[in-house]
């Protein structure tokens, strides 16, 4: 797996998936950006919880679930008056729209992610970060 991060002037960034993709990233007006992307950090949370549906959408699709739609909501904290204000806490939601789901399946999909499949979240656990998963079923 490969990146490319190309400054853009100020704090502005674009990066470059190593499969084709891009996306700019960018600092707040007090620090120089002109807001054109997300932040660094909110990346990361972007692409952790991007890791955690695929897998939870992947597990109920495999378990003939009729999923129609999955949201997933994240709420983070960061140290406070620390540098790095890394992650201490992130909580994520699985919100999961479909017909008929089985209500065990959901919970079981979201809990394989957490604890098997979601190398963004397990490797975050591992480095420290208390990561909580919550869900709800809702019928299309």
């Amino acid at each position: 797996m490969q990146a490319t991060i190309r400054w853009q002037g100020n704090v502005c960034f674009e990066a470059e998936s190593g499969s084709g993709h891009k996306i700019l990233i960018d600092g707040p007006p007090d620090h120089g950006g002109e807001n054109r992307g997300p932040r660094p950090m909110e990346t990361l949370l972007l692409g952790m919880g991007g890791c955690a549906s695929f897998d939870v959408v992947h597990i109920l699709r495999k378990s003939r679930q009729d999923i129609t739609d999955c949201r997933c909501e994240i709420q983070a904290e960061r140290a406070e008056d620390e540098v790095p204000a890394v992650f201490t806490r992130i909580h994520l939601h699985f919100v999961v729209t479909g017909n008929d789901l089985k209500e065990n399946q959901v919970r079981r999909a979201v809990e394989l992610s957490a604890e098997k499949y979601c190398s963004a979240s397990i490797m975050l656990a591992r480095a420290g970060v208390e990561i909580t998963h919550s869900y709800a079923v809702e019928a299309a």
